[in-house]
């Protein structure tokens, strides 16, 4: 596959970062993402970085991908020092990281644990698809430490996964959920996707019924959006599919709100929302507050100390720069003050805790009389929160924020 990676600046062998990255480690949380780029079947929505096992090709094997992993954590552990820094989050994506033995999983953690050490409350996340896991596989998942679970449901709908290309039965759900609570896991997240072509408000109803039905810590609920280059978007563009409606997507957002809201879990984040404080899912507000996490796998993304920087993307070519002694990061880029203050107000402005007033600049502080206006954040002197208005529109209030 062709990287879509962007090129930036070159990284070092050693994959060193320059000292000012280093220079505050340890005052902020850090984490650790672990990409695991396995599926069975490639959902016709999905741009994530996976592949299945024929679009692998040779030399590359999901039986040596957790040693692969752990040379990279190994490899973090040299670049970041000797540094104190005990390991808050750790949130294995993908793909499918549970298409691996739990035990290949556990190795992967008792690697980080070994070199970084997991702080005492440490949120361990993995991703599952409904059909991947069953009691067994999760006693053995749990009894390695992972400790909270994010289950990729998607829709409760038969004709709307078929759209999807999700190939698992929406009935087995409920009796992963409860094998997931039996085998001890502390937090169940469920992962929604709204707006499928042929979704009625009927059936986006009945996906949000049966999620509530489980009594999930945590939902998150997204929009689909179509991707160049998916299946999806291919079948839009020769016209058997229609382009998801902004006005429906808006409805769907609203009536998911309303019910989640009725059912006691309360937004966070425009597209999260959570059972109460310790649900939230930490690994995530990492990334929206500006926090430093390193990035394991082909594709992955880190961020330290205002220094970003991506990994190859095959999994053959992360393999082999792994076997050669050298870092798989493809390139890097140094952000300036400017870029991290316009991010911040990118990501914060998300949070239901909402974005300091002090992180703008004088234009933005001039634009929030008009937003407060426009009914799109609430009228408060000291921080910037979106509305329930301005929660459907806040690509539109970070312009104006920030033009």
């Amino acid at each position: 596959m062709p990287s879509a990676l962007p090129e930036g600046e070159p990284v070092p062998p050693d994959g060193g970062l320059p000292p000012q990255a280093l220079a505050g480690l340890g005052t902020r949380p850090f984490g650790l993402y672990v990409h695991v780029p396995f599926c069975r079947v490639r959902c016709g929505y999905c741009d994530f970085n996976t592949y299945t096992a024929e679009e692998l090709g040779p030399g590359v094997s999901r039986a040596t991908y957790a040693d692969q992993a752990v040379a990279e954590v190994r490899l973090a552990r040299r670049v970041l020092g000797e540094q104190d820094l005990p390991v808050a989050t750790v949130f294995l994506g993908g793909g499918t990281p549970t298409l691996l033995p739990p035990e290949d999983l556990g190795r992967i953690l008792a690697a980080i644990d070994d070199e970084f050490g997991l702080a005492p409350d440490a949120e361990v996340t993995t991703e599952a698809n409904p059909d991947s896991v069953d009691l067994g596989y999760l006693e053995r998942l749990r009894a390695a430490g992972y400790n909270r679970l994010s289950l990729g449901v998607q829709s409760a709908v038969p004709h709307v996964l078929e759209v999807l290309d999700r190939t698992h039965d929406p009935r087995r759900v409920p009796g992963v959920v409860e094998a997931a609570r039996a085998a001890g896991f502390e937090q169940l997240s469920l992962d929604l996707i709204y707006g499928t072509p042929g979704e009625s408000h009927a059936d986006w109803e009945d996906t949000l019924e049966a999620a509530l039905a489980c009594a999930p810590d945590h939902v998150s609920a997204y929009s689909l959006i179509v991707e160049d280059g998916t299946a999806l978007a291919r079948r839009v563009r020769r016209g058997e599919l229609p382009m998801p409606d902004d006005d429906d997507l808006a409805d769907k957002y609203v009536q998911a709100d309303e019910r989640l809201g009725a059912a006691g879990l309360g937004w966070y984040e425009v597209s999260n929302w959570a059972r109460d404080d310790a649900a939230r899912c930490r690994h995530n507000l990492g990334y929206w507050a500006g926090a430093d996490w390193w990035g394991i796998g082909p594709g992955a993304h880190s961020h330290v100390g205002g220094v970003r920087w991506w990994n190859v993307k095959h999994p053959a070519a992360y393999a082999g720069r792994l076997a050669g002694g050298v870092t798989p990061a493809h390139a890097r880029e140094v952000l300036d003050a400017e870029t991290q203050r316009v991010e911040r107000v990118l990501l914060e402005v998300r949070l239901r805790s909402g974005l300091p007033v002090a992180a703008l600049d004088e234009a933005g502080r001039g634009a929030l009389p008009g937003l407060v206006e426009d009914g799109l954040v609430e009228d408060r002197a000291d921080r910037v929160v979106l509305t329930s208005r301005g929660r459907l529109l806040a690509d539109g209030v970070v312009h104006r924020l920030l033009r």
